[in-house]
């Protein structure tokens, strides 16, 4: 397949700082610093069944992001929503991935000053992206724990969601390298942090445990942590070390795109059994079952 077979068969709608477009013929311009600096942030939501599940948590999650990376756009949080909502709507899609981008935008000629730049706002919807595929959702994720350190916090926040993947990218080739799927991000002082576009939990003893600092403090890790609550599980939210993930009993990841993932070998041990904890199954039925929740999801409107 050519590239122009290739983006042929994009399917999704964009809305490019301002115009509306096919997903397919979408595109930034290459001196944004959001593409020549990694100057940007964004956040994903995702569409199921015809509805947002917690839209605006995401959209306040995504001004919080530009709030801390000293960016601002003429769109009040509802019109941001609305905007996601359109992509949605106008490509037809009832199951959906929505990410929403704010990149710095381009420099005046002759100068750096990030001040200077006129901040744009890029969103697109496309079909529901998981980050299992419906064996590895069967039976479980392979997981190592990768050599790559992660970005360390006091370098980036890592709760500004970020394009700054090179560490999260080598971290993915490494668990390939090693016969794994995903991979955990150390910190210096040996503890772990999340994976490639996943927070981390693991469950001992019928407790569940989740790193606290140099991570991405995901809606999908939010709605894991209220679930436990509800079936008043203790759910620990604190330095998690190298050792314990080896000696958990269950270890799932959650994301956005897929929700709530079991991982059942991890450095080429068997979890448990080596099949999806009865934890991680409850915790993921009851995930999905909050998508019927009608104070948690948005409606998005079709023409048909």
């Amino acid at each position: 397949m050519n590239v122009v077979d290739e983006m042929a068969a994009v399917k999704g709608v964009a809305f490019m700082d301002g115009r509306w477009m096919p997903l397919a013929e979408a595109s930034v311009p290459i001196l944004d610093r959001g593409f020549v600096r990694s100057d940007a942030t964004y956040d994903v939501a995702h569409v199921w069944k015809g509805r947002f599940f917690r839209l605006m948590d995401h959209v306040e999650r995504f001004q919080a992001s530009m709030a801390g990376l000293r960016m601002s756009l003429p769109y009040s949080a509802q019109e941001i929503a609305d905007i996601m909502i359109g992509c949605a709507s106008r490509a037809g899609l009832r199951d959906a991935y929505v990410q929403v981008t704010c990149t710095r935008g381009l420099p005046p000629p002759g100068t750096r000053d990030p001040r200077l730049c006129r901040n744009r706002l890029y969103a697109f919807a496309q079909p529901f992206v998981w980050i299992a595929d419906e064996q590895q959702r069967r039976d479980g994720l392979r997981m190592i724990l990768s050599g790559t350190q992660r970005i360390p916090p006091e370098a980036l926040d890592q709760r500004i969601k970020n394009f700054h993947w090179l560490d999260l990218t080598m971290g993915v080739f490494e668990a390939y390298d090693r016969d794994a799927t995903v991979c955990a991000m150390p910190a210096a002082d040996g503890t772990i942090t999340e994976g490639p576009g996943f927070n981390i939990f693991v469950v001992k003893d019928g407790a569940l445990a989740t790193p606290h600092r140099g991570l991405f403090e995901g809606i999908t890790r939010r709605t894991v942590m209220e679930i436990a609550a509800d079936l008043q599980l203790r759910c620990d939210v604190r330095a998690v070390h190298a050792e314990e993930v080896v000696a958990a009993d269950e270890i799932f990841v959650t994301s956005t795109a897929g929700g709530v993932s079991p991982v059942t070998v991890y450095e080429g041990r068997a979890i448990g059994d080596g099949r999806p904890g009865s934890l991680t199954r409850r915790i993921t039925e009851l995930y999905w079952k909050r998508h019927e929740d009608d104070a948690l999801c948005t409606p998005v409107p079709y023409d048909d």
